[in-house]
C-alpha cells in the first residue's frame, strides 16, 4: 500500500481561494482544518508503523477524518456559493 498524506489543498484544489479565505477569517473552520490535518498526520504515522495502533482504532481515526472532510467540504461549497462560484 502506498502511503500518502491527504492535505486539504490536495483534497480540495477547486476550493483553493475558499480554503485560504476561511482559514484566516473563520475560527470554526480553522479549528476543523487543524483537527483534520493533525488527524491525517497521525493516520500516516500509524500506517507507516511509527505509531502503534490496532486496526480497529485506526479505522475509527479514518472515519473521523472522513467526517471532518465532509464538514469541511460543506463549508467550502457554501463559501464558494456565497461568492458566486
Amino acid at each position: 500500500m502506498t502511503l500518502e498524506y491527504h492535505p486539504l489543498m490536495r483534497e480540495f484544489p477547486e476550493f483553493h481561494a475558499e480554503l485560504l479565505a476561511l482559514h484566516g477569517s473563520d475560527a470554526h473552520f480553522t479549528r476543523l482544518a487543524a483537527d483534520y490535518e493533525a488527524l491525517d498526520k497521525r493516520i500516516y504515522r500509524v500506517e507507516d508503523g511509527r505509531e502503534p495502533l490496532d486496526a480497529e482504532a485506526l479505522q475509527v481515526l479514518k472515519n473521523e477524518r472522513v467526517t471532518l472532510n465532509v464538514e469541511i467540504a460543506r463549508q467550502l461549497k457554501q463559501a464558494a456559493n456565497g461568492r458566486g462560484a
